[in-house]
């Protein structure tokens, strides 16, 4: 049986069958034939003559025409009826080619996207607490210890989800490094898809257990067990889609997000619990959070055809089998991971203790800025709110020059770790010179005060070039379960550091010894650590293991 294949590009076929191989010369013409390519919105036309003889394909030269594998193939003449049906079908498969808008944006970049909108919304529904405290602490005549008892029962959730959630990552994510397979963000996002649905709807759900407290912990800790996920999808996804000169720039603007959704958080909550009740914040941005889980799944199942198609076509394969693997995969997939060669590397153990330091000075102070505003500096909910957004949004600007900066230093050879180095030293230094300089008593206006941290905490954004890169620099195969093992770490300031500062607080009544003071000390520590034992070298785990 001979087969002959016509492949226009890697989504159209057409096969010719002899079943008898000495049958005379045959000939086979076919009046008009459309193909439709997946990648492109034109529409071919082409008139297709094949022959064969004694298993030979004749190839015909003709003048201004095209000759593929041994096949004649004309364009149709203009003047060749095409009946009304054809030219409405065309028409509708000519527009279905132009949509969606992003249909022909590289895969990576869509991942990276989609991404980081989640990471919006996940800030958003962080920090919509660190201002509604305010008023529901008068409401429920909770202090400062049980406020802090409050905010910090989000990162019991977020420290749980930690390992499972990079580990299902690593699982879903996928084996393959080519970076646009169509299938790859279906697989890749299913975990951060789950985690947005999870932490929205416990977030909706916060004002109806507001008044029970064992009901209001548990719906934060759901919370943070949802938003725990994400970070170690976006490692997953990044590590394994983005190459190294592109992923500072991809670490920032994914993480960045985080940033976006505190300054768009910190905007919105002030008016919306002025006008509507603090309860308003969390119906709010647990929709927004419940729209984006099902707005990315009308675009899965639109881009499902064409996905599937495209690999079926390109492998023959059906796509459910990558799924199916990736169950299969489950079962041993925790007797793989090399737990032992981690703790034995003295790179992991520096950024384990980086994130720990870094966390404890970043989630302190997103829990307890609003209410030191308020009332250290007396600004009233909206200026301490507004005034809160001052650091986030300066992260951004930082973030994007720290990224720029990053990779135009790896592309112009300089050795990988001493970027990280200098990237995370800058973001430990500076957030702890200007607690420094708030914290001593200058005598300086509210409004230098502000400014001060502000400057401080948007450097501290340089730890998304620095710290944040290396987990992928390392070891792209384990980076969401190496992040999944340091965020677990940095999740424990988010437990002890924002109740510890609440206590602290009642005690001393000292926002120098409760906030600023424990920050200091672990940004100061957190640098020597990281200079003397950090690394960005790649690392064969599974060698040592």
């Amino acid at each position: 049986m001979a087969k002959f294949t016509l492949r226009a590009d890697n989504s159209c076929f057409l096969s010719a069958h002899r079943t008898n191989s000495h049958s005379p010369v045959f000939k086979t013409s076919l009046k008009r034939f459309r193909l439709h390519q997946l990648s492109s919105s034109h529409q071919l036309g082409y008139r297709i003559l094949c022959s064969s003889k004694h298993n030979v394909i004749q190839s015909e030269r003709v003048p201004n025409k095209k000759v593929l594998n041994g096949f004649r193939v004309d364009q149709l003449q203009q003047e060749d009826p095409v009946s009304d049906s054809e030219s409405e079908s065309s028409t509708e498969a000519g527009s279905v080619g132009n949509w969606p808008p992003w249909k022909n944006v590289p895969q990576r970049y869509k991942l990276i996207g989609t991404t980081s909108l989640a990471f919006v919304i996940c800030n958003m529904d962080k920090v919509n607490l660190s201002v509604a405290i305010i008023p529901m602490s008068h409401q429920f005549g909770w202090n400062s210890s049980t406020a802090g008892l409050v905010q910090s029962s989000f990162f019991w959730g977020y420290a749980l989800s930690q390992l499972p959630g990079g580990w299902l990552a690593k699982i879903f994510g996928g084996r393959n490094r080519a970076v646009e397979m169509p299938n790859f963000g279906q697989r890749a996002l299913k975990v951060l898809e789950i985690g947005v649905l999870v932490w929205s709807v416990a977030t909706a759900f916060v004002p109806s257990l507001a008044g029970y407290m064992p009901g209001l912990i548990l719906s934060r800790i759901l919370v943070g067990i949802g938003e725990g996920v994400s970070p170690s999808a976006a490692t997953d996804i990044i590590a394994r889609s983005i190459p190294l000169e592109e992923r500072s720039r991809a670490v920032a603007f994914v993480f960045g997000g985080l940033s976006v959704g505190s300054v768009m958080g910190l905007l919105l909550a002030p008016p919306l619990i002025q006008n509507f009740g603090w309860e308003s914040v969390f119906y709010l941005f647990g929709l927004l959070g419940i729209a984006w889980f099902l707005g990315f799944q009308i675009l899965e199942e639109g881009g499902a055809e064409l996905s599937a198609e495209s690999i079926s076509l390109s492998k023959g394969l059906p796509v459910k089998q990558s799924w199916s693997n990736s169950l299969k995969e489950m079962n041993g997939s925790l007797k793989d991971v090399p737990w032992k060669a981690f703790f034995q590397n003295q790179a992991v153990w520096a950024m384990i203790y980086a994130h720990f330091c870094g966390s404890w000075g970043h989630y302190t102070c997103l829990s307890w800025l609003p209410t030191y505003f308020s009332e250290e500096l007396n600004l009233n909910l909206t200026e301490a709110a507004w005034v809160s957004i001052l650091p986030p949004l300066a992260s951004v600007f930082v973030t994007n020059i720290a990224a720029q900066l990053a990779d135009n230093l790896i592309s112009r050879g300089v050795e990988t770790t001493t970027v990280r180095k200098i990237c995370q030293s800058i973001a430990f230094l500076s957030p702890a010179i200007c607690m420094t300089l708030s914290s001593v008593d200058l005598g300086l206006p509210p409004w230098e005060v502000v400014g001060i941290l502000t400057g401080g905490l948007a450097l501290s954004s340089f730890a998304l070039s620095g710290l944040y890169c290396t987990h992928q620099d390392i070891s792209p195969k384990y980076a969401s379960i190496l992040l999944g093992i340091t965020n677990t770490v940095g999740a424990i300031p988010g437990i002890v550091g924002v109740a510890l500062t609440g206590y602290n607080l009642d005690s001393t009544h000292s926002w120098t010894m409760s906030l600023f003071a424990p920050s200091i000390f672990f940004y100061l520590t957190g640098t020597v650590v990281w200079l003397m034992f950090a690394s960005s070298k790649p690392q064969s785990f599974s060698e040592q293991n």
